[in-house]
C-alpha cells in the first residue's frame, strides 16, 4: 500500500502544482490577491494529499500567537516549505535565491512575497532582506524563516544562521520557535505514514542580545528531537 499511496499523491499533488504554477503566473500580470488565492490553493492540496492519500497526520501543539510575530521553524523537508501557505495567515518568508531560478516558480513566490537571501553576499545580503522585508511587516503579515539555512537530518541540531539575529534585531518583532519533526515520514522518496508535529515554542520578546535570542530560539526549535523518543542517528544535511 506504500507505493499506491505514494503514486497517488505524486500524481495528485504534482501533476496539479503543474496547473497551479502556471496560474500563479498568470495571476501575477493582474493581481497579487490572485496569487495569494493560488498558492493558498496549492499548499491546501498538500495538506490534504498529506493527510488522505499518504496517511500523515497533522497535528499543532503549543499555544499559536494571534498577532504578528517572526517565526523561526525547523526544517526537515519539504512538507514544511510547501505547507507555509496553508499553514499561516499570508506569511512573507525568506528563502535561498537558487529557489528562484526555477522557472515559473520564482516569479510567483516573488509576487506572493517570498524574499531572496544570497548567502554569498553577506552584509550586502541583509540589507536587501531587511529592505525587501519591510513593507511586509508594516502589512502586518507574519515573517518566517529557517534559521538554520537549510534542511537537515532529523536529529541533528547545526548552529543557526549568522544572519538570523540580525534580522531578529533589525525587523524588531517578537519571535516564535517552531519545532517541526517531519524528516522520518516525508523526506524519503517513499514517504510514510505516520504524524508530523508542528510544535509552537513559547514567545520571546525582542531586544534580547545575540547569544541569548540564539540560544532560546535554537533549543524551543530543536525540541522534537530529544528526550520524546524520537531522536535518530544525525544523517548529515540533505542539501
Amino acid at each position: 500500500m506504500i507505493y499506491l499511496r505514494n503514486i497517488a499523491f505524486y500524481l495528485t499533488f504534482y501533476g496539479s502544482s503543474i496547473v497551479l504554477v502556471l496560474a500563479a503566473v498568470l495571476a501575477g500580470y493582474f493581481s497579487p490577491l490572485w496569487v495569494r488565492r493560488v498558492c493558498d490553493v496549492w499548499s491546501g492540496l498538500h495538506h490534504w494529499a498529506c493527510e488522505n492519500l499518504l496517511g500523515i497526520r497533522i497535528v499543532e501543539t503549543g499555544q499559536r500567537p494571534d498577532h504578528q510575530v517572526f517565526y523561526a521553524i525547523k526544517h526537515e523537508s519539504f512538507f514544511e516549505a510547501i505547507g507555509l501557505p496553508h499553514l499561516f495567515d499570508y506569511p512573507a518568508l525568506f528563502a535561498k535565491q537558487e529557489l528562484f531560478d526555477i522557472p515559473g516558480w520564482g516569479r510567483a513566490a516573488r509576487e506572493y512575497g517570498v524574499i531572496p537571501v544570497a548567502r554569498e553576499e553577506g552584509a550586502k545580503a541583509l540589507r536587501t532582506m531587511i529592505r525587501e522585508a519591510r513593507p511586509h511587516v508594516d502589512a502586518g503579515r507574519p515573517i518566517i524563516i529557517f534559521p538554520e539555512g537549510t534542511r537537515v537530518a532529523h536529529g541533528q541540531r547545526p548552529p543557526l544562521g549568522a544572519g538570523f539575529a540580525a534580522l531578529y534585531k533589525l525587523l524588531g518583532l517578537p519571535v516564535v520557535p517552531v519545532a517541526v519533526d517531519s524528516g522520518p515520514t516525508y523526506h524519503s522518496f517513499w514517504k510514510r505514514r505516520g504524524t508530523i508535529t508542528l510544535h509552537f515554542g513559547e514567545e520571546i520578546e525582542p531586544g534580547l542580545p545575540r547569544r541569548e535570542i540564539e540560544a532560546r530560539v535554537h533549543s524551543a526549535m530543536n525540541a522534537l528531537n530529544h528526550g520524546n523518543g524520537v531522536e535518530r542517528t544525525p544523517q548529515g544535511q540533505l542539501d
